[in-house]
């Protein structure tokens, strides 16, 4: 065990671990693929390459929402639903980060306690950092991991609305939106943006004094989904109302998860939809080791940050900072 700790896993070795759903080997490839230091990204791409094949077959469901809705409580009832019907329940649970640590600073696992015991569950609690969206810049490799080690179901639990709610929406099947009672001042601060997204719009907490206003906002959410128009003429949004604190309308949440699954399969979007979120993931590596590669050398760190200095006091608008960056480069704006 010693001579382990001291030498770097094979990759065969880790794969196979994760293979076997054996939850060290799982940990540590995730641990990997998050490393942030330059010699263990050949090794996370040799890993993910191993375990492509394994990948894919899991429902991946985005679960977004205001502060405040529930949606670690939802998750945590959610979980021990779905294992109690035979599913292997994997949450990526993307925390705030600590602005002095960068460390997440709810800690899922305590949050959703009853899940974290269980041993068909898998609670991954990260930072997300700078990121938009309320996701880590590895989510997507997490997802495919979790894949790998036989997680038919994958949440994806984000921050919250976030300024990005196409990075959530980019990598999962099924987007549900948690929202509460009292649709009036919902609407109000919802952004249209998120209700183009949703899929499933699940109104919580209707429980004790709260099911007419429950009832209420529903009823308004409808209203709403059916002014704008559908994200795809394949499935047309539905609007529920559950508590996830009684464990009421979650089986229905679930009946209705699955069928927007099958509908989007069976009409192609599924697939369709996969391999556009496969291209914009390409991209975004591509759009980070561009960023890292071009700060990575001296002078165009040194003159990087001093063009941002520039922006930052005013004596250089934003255009002119990014025309000047991409001089450093010998970028010339399209004609």
């Amino acid at each position: 065990m010693s001579v382990m700790s001291k030498t770097p896993q094979s990759i065969d070795d880790l794969a196979a671990a994760v293979r076997a759903g054996d939850r060290v080997g799982l940990g540590r490839a995730i641990t990997l693929i998050e490393s942030t230091r330059p010699q263990d990204h050949a090794r996370a791409r040799a890993l993910l390459k191993a375990l492509l094949p394994d990948t894919g077959k899991a429902i991946r469901i985005g679960i977004s929402g205001v502060p405040g809705a529930g949606k670690s409580t939802l998750i945590d009832q959610f979980g021990l639903n779905l294992i109690e019907a035979g599913h292997k329940v994997a949450v990526l649970a993307v925390d705030p980060t600590s602005s002095r640590t960068g460390g997440s600073i709810l800690g899922d696992k305590t949050r959703m306690g009853r899940l974290a015991s269980e041993a068909n569950a898998y609670i991954r609690p990260s930072p997300a950092g700078s990121n938009l969206g309320g996701v880590t810049k590895t989510t997507r490799e997490t997802i495919a991991i979790a894949e790998a080690a036989g997680f038919d179901v994958v949440l994806v639990e984000t921050v919250g609305v976030g300024q990005s709610e196409t990075a959530v929406s980019n990598m999962v099947d099924v987007y549900v939106v948690v929202a509460i009672p009292g649709a009036g001042d919902e609407l109000q601060g919802i952004k249209r943006g998120l209700l183009e997204l949703a899929d499933i719009i699940a109104v919580n907490k209707a429980d004790s004094d709260n099911v007419e206003r429950a009832n209420r906002a529903a009823t308004e959410y409808r209203a709403a989904l059916h002014i704008l128009a559908s994200g795809n003429a394949a499935w047309q949004p539905a609007v529920l109302t559950m508590s996830a604190r009684d464990n009421t309308g979650l089986d229905t949440l679930w009946e209705k998860i699955g069928e927007c699954h099958k509908t989007l399969t069976d009409a192609g979007v599924l697939d369709a939809r996969r391999a556009e979120q496969a291209a914009a993931w390409m991209r975004e590596i591509f759009e980070q080791r561009l960023l890292a590669a071009f700060k990575g050398g001296r002078r165009a760190a040194r003159e990087y940050q001093d063009i941002e200095d520039q922006v930052r006091e005013g004596t250089l608008t934003p255009a002119e900072g990014a025309d000047a960056l991409s001089e450093l480069v010998g970028l010339k704006e399209p004609e």
